[in-house]
């Protein structure tokens, strides 16, 4: 719009038109854009990373050949009754466990605590181990043996140790050549970093027994399974000093195959529970 001004003594002068282009841009404005850009930008870098990790993390592996459990024997000898929980005894310590149900035969090593706290793993994926920190298997308390599902060279000793079901036996045999016998009541996978410690190590009234391994999804970028697996199991009995059963050769065959689908991933010497 254009308008007049008023010069001293009436006389009115035209008053200048203001051009647009030399008007004085509001501060931050011309940022305004280029940050919207940015923003824009990096939400959509953020997703794209985000898919690519899960990617990488959940992808799913092609089964391998897995041969069928071998065939073990069911240790033998004489039953006798669960020892009175309120009597103190010396219990021997376990120096072999045998699972009939998925084909476990294996020497026990003493396994103890790395320098971070967490519970240390076999050396070897061809054994477990008995945590010293634990009560020795037929005592009063939660006694724990972990060992390792798999390597690169194959199943490891706990490979099928998520298949095991309510009900079956897990033998443990000691040194005094005595069989402490447990029965099989729960079988529980949980995230390392949700891992309940106090319920799976923590006190107990009677005698039981823990079996852990790894399970759950691979991550490539920890190289170490998200999960583990607890077998949870109580005493039912024993069996006095006899032979102990040794495994026959492998591939002859099981009445209850390991469920198919489970990828083999590379064994890492990280801790089996984190917390």
């Amino acid at each position: 719009m254009t308008g007049k001004v008023r010069r001293p003594g009436g006389a009115r002068e035209p008053a200048r038109r203001r051009s647009a282009r030399h008007r004085r841009p509001l501060p931050g404005r011309w940022l305004a854009h280029p940050v919207r850009t940015a923003l824009v930008a990096c939400g959509v870098l953020a997703i794209a990373l985000g898919a690519a990790g899960w990617a990488v993390v959940g992808r799913t592996i092609p089964p391998p050949h897995v041969d069928p459990a071998p065939h073990v024997l069911t240790p033998v000898g004489v039953p006798s009754a669960v020892p009175n929980t309120s009597a103190v005894r010396r219990v021997a310590r376990p120096v072999r466990l045998v699972i009939p149900a998925i084909g476990v035969s294996t020497r026990l090593i003493r396994l103890g605590l790395t320098s971070v706290g967490t519970l240390q793993v076999p050396t070897t994926t061809s054994v477990a181990g008995w945590f010293i920190g634990s009560p020795r298997p037929g005592a009063i308390g939660s006694s724990i043996i972990a060992g390792h599902i798999d390597s690169t060279l194959g199943p490891g000793v706990f490979f099928r140790l998520r298949d095991m079901r309510r009900g079956e036996r897990a033998y443990v045999v000691r040194a005094n050549r005595t069989v402490a016998v447990f029965r099989v009541v729960a079988v529980r996978m949980y995230a390392k970093n949700h891992f309940p410690t106090a319920r799976v190590y923590g006190p107990v009234p009677d005698a039981e027994l823990r079996l852990i391994t790894c399970g759950g999804l691979f991550d490539y970028a920890t190289g170490s399974y998200l999960s583990n697996v607890v077998v949870y199991a109580v005493l039912v009995g024993s069996l006095a000093p006899g032979p102990v059963p040794e495994p026959t050769r492998a591939g002859l065959g099981h009445p209850r195959p390991a469920r198919s689908g489970r990828p083999r991933f590379p064994v890492t010497r990280t801790a089996l529970q984190e917390s």
